[in-house]
């Protein structure tokens, strides 16, 4: 089931191709994450990601399933935290603003 629930959110993600997020706000938003993934979107620490160029709907759905705890390998308790901390729309801006990096 929850495979089901998150290949049906994933296709949502996909088919939504205009994004009418902030990129701007993303930036601004994105101070706390350049702690571990560095300024530019690359991470400063080897065994984190980088966000720079990422796919968009990658990160919506990354930082949803951070937010709702549903990754828990490596890391996820630091990133269920700050996910946690987020508005769907912080999500939206934050994952226009790191795809928007080339």
């Amino acid at each position: 089931m929850k495979k089901l629930i998150t290949a049906a959110a994933l296709s949502a993600l996909l088919s939504f191709t205009a994004s009418a997020a902030d990129i701007e706000a993303g930036k601004a938003k994105s101070l706390v994450c350049s702690a571990c993934h560095g300024p530019s979107g690359v991470a400063v620490i080897p065994t984190y990601p980088n966000l720079k160029g990422q796919h968009e709907a990658y990160i919506k759905l990354a930082l949803h399933a951070y937010k709702n705890k549903e990754r828990t390998g490596g890391q996820a308790v630091i990133m269920q935290a700050q996910a946690g901390l987020l508005s769907d729309t912080d999500i939206d801006n934050l994952a226009a603003y790191y795809s928007s990096l080339k």
